[in-house]
């Protein structure tokens, strides 16, 4: 087998538009736009970048982004009852728990507190399971990008 050189940037840029028509069709079909919400608690560098190329990805392809930044002394309740409020949220359609969370925070329980119908990391246990099954809801955006 012959060795083939990947040319990521020109990659990402078909799959960007794949994905802009497939949120132009989402919109016109269903009358919203849809959004991604993100919770940032604390001021972890990585987790920084990453949200911020996140929200720049939802922008070049059409999805609202909102970014939800907490102090990194947020309690496991304010936290929980932010969640919650994104859960019921009908503007809202994923959201994004910025991991890791600072060492106070149950992360479990934080994670089991986004509805499995808007956990688009597929951290959920029923969405981890359904993945095991191979009946996933959702893939994990970074590792199904690598093997896309």
């Amino acid at each position: 087998m012959t060795a083939r050189l990947l040319d990521g940037k020109k990659l990402a840029a078909v799959m960007q538009a794949e994905i802009r028509d497939a949120v132009a069709d989402f919109i016109e079909n269903n009358g919203a736009v849809p959004r991604l919400d993100a919770v940032l608690v604390g001021e972890n560098p990585a987790s920084e970048v990453y949200i911020r190329n996140k929200r720049e990805a939802c922008g070049r392809v059409g999805i609202e982004s909102h970014l939800h930044r907490l102090p990194a002394d947020t309690s496991q309740d304010d936290l929980s009852a932010l969640v919650t409020k994104l859960n019921k949220s009908q503007d809202v359609h994923g959201i994004l728990i910025q991991l890791p969370l600072p060492k106070h925070l149950n992360e479990a329980r934080v994670l089991e507190g986004v509805s499995v119908w808007k956990d688009v990391d597929a951290f959920h246990p029923e969405n981890v399971g359904r993945m095991v099954q191979g009946r996933p809801r959702f893939q994990p955006c970074t590792p199904s990008g690598i093997q896309e």
